[in-house]
């Protein structure tokens, strides 16, 4: 290898062609279920001061403690840290422009989030999250509302084995009283924890009963459950969001364990997993943060929300047998010969012009070798133009991916007439 050559760095990949085609189909279907769900999309900067973080996650969270890329502006000096995560940022955005003030906001945003974790198969230094959120809603319905719309998610990308599981985190108060009965607990049993755990007893040690340490599992299980400390109205919330769920037939598992790794959660929480993925099977969480608007600075104002990271969905995508290859264009322009070559470009922006998409061979060559290209590039037709062609102002036609019982053959047609003959064999070959 080249030892000048320079390299992305580790866990951050480069996304190639096939591949990012495939990523904008994917993007499209996102867009498409969440405007039929009335969300809108916000987009957010990608570097924020680090106090949003360290305020909203809260500062003894792995995220903040060892993950954020953070760093000081050499110009004046101030704390910034590469988005972790997108929920602080789009609260920081709706309090600045006060939006919430005008209506409840249902948004949505897309794009690169950063943490230094071991890169492993689903999990990347530089990855890629949809967030969703909403704001100004109070009640478990739009709780119920966002765990159903990943369902229809799933379906609409072709993916099963994806399950429910679901908690609630209570009210803050609510957690004080367990997290008593925790700690003490815990500390009866000090000599099997391990550092993590002994560094977190005292500043957070709800996170404890989510560490994926084995020798860790059976003491985990026989800590004291946060749902025997909760009262009435954070019970009666929960048990809404159940009923929505079994009416819509949408199957789920109530996980005590599941407290998430951010600290502005409470109430509902949620992650839906696989076991197609290895250790890293959560493809979408979230839950309510109605403490968290208020904390960023801003006026009480209820809030849920969830994210979901596309290298996962992606990956599993592909194993289930999705499509991943190029999406061909429909026409191929051959040419050859000046007069051909300025009629061909002229062509090309007409077929353009109706909505066709269009592949102008660029860099020469014979006719032969182009159309060699042109039945590789997968388009349905090849339009060819020489001299004899532009002279008569006329292209020829080639069906490239015969359908059904319809003909292949080549056929002259004037350059007017041109779009039109493609849009009507089109309509043919999907009605054939």
């Amino acid at each position: 290898m080249n030892a000048n050559r320079i390299q992305s760095l580790r866990g951050m990949s480069d996304i190639l062609p096939d591949e990012a085609e495939f990523w904008d189909r994917f993007d499209e279907t996102v867009r498409s279920w969440l405007r039929s769900y009335g969300y809108r999309p916000i987009r957010l900067p990608i570097v924020e001061p680090t106090p949003l973080f360290k305020r909203a996650i809260g500062e003894v969270t792995d995220i903040v403690e060892k993950e954020m890329y953070s760093f000081v502006d050499s110009l004046n000096g101030e704390q910034l840290t590469l988005r972790p995560e997108g929920t602080a940022g789009c609260v920081r955005a709706v309090i600045q422009h006060n939006l919430v003030a005008q209506q409840p906001q249902r948004l949505y945003y897309m794009g690169q989030m950063f943490r230094h974790e071991r890169p492993q198969k689903g999990r990347y230094r530089q990855f890629h999250q949809v967030g969703v959120e909403a704001l100004g809603f109070a009640g478990p319905d739009i709780d119920a509302e966002q765990i159903l719309m990943g369902a229809r998610l799933w379906d609409d990308l072709g993916l099963d084995g994806i399950a429910l599981q679901l908690n609630t985190l209570g009210q803050p108060a609510e957690r004080a009283r367990h997290r008593g009965e925790l700690i003490a607990y815990l500390e009866r049993h000090g000599d099997l924890l391990d550092e993590d755990s002994r560094r977190r007893l005292h500043s957070n040690p709800l996170r404890i009963l989510d560490s994926k340490n084995p020798a860790l599992q059976e003491l985990i299980h026989g800590a004291p459950r946060l749902l025997d400390h909760l009262g009435d109205e954070s019970l009666a919330h929960f048990a809404s969001v159940q009923q929505v769920l079994r009416d819509a037939g949408q199957p789920f598992e109530i996980n005590p364990r599941l407290v998430r790794g951010l600290d502005y959660y409470n109430l509902t929480v949620f992650e839906w997993v696989t076991d197609r993925l290895g250790a890293q099977g959560t493809v979408c969480a979230g839950g309510r943060y109605d403490g968290l608007v208020e904390q960023l600075g801003g006026k009480p104002s209820p809030a849920c929300g969830f994210a979901m990271g596309v290298e996962r969905l992606t990956t599993l995508i592909r194993e289930a047998g999705g499509a991943t290859g190029s999406q061909p264009v429909d026409v191929y322009v051959v040419h050859q010969g000046v007069a051909a070559s300025r009629l061909a470009a002229r062509v090309a922006e007409s077929l353009r012009d109706r909505g066709i998409d269009v592949l102008f061979h660029c860099g020469g060559g014979g006719f032969k070798s182009q159309m060699k290209k042109a039945d590789a590039s997968g388009a349905a037709f090849a339009v060819i133009i020489g001299d004899d062609e532009a002279s008569a102002g006329e292209a020829s036609l080639k069906p490239l991916r015969p359908v059904g019982e319809l003909p292949n053959e080549q056929r002259r047609i004037g350059v007017d007439r041109l779009a039109d003959a493609i849009i009507d064999a089109t309509m043919d070959w999907e009605d054939a």
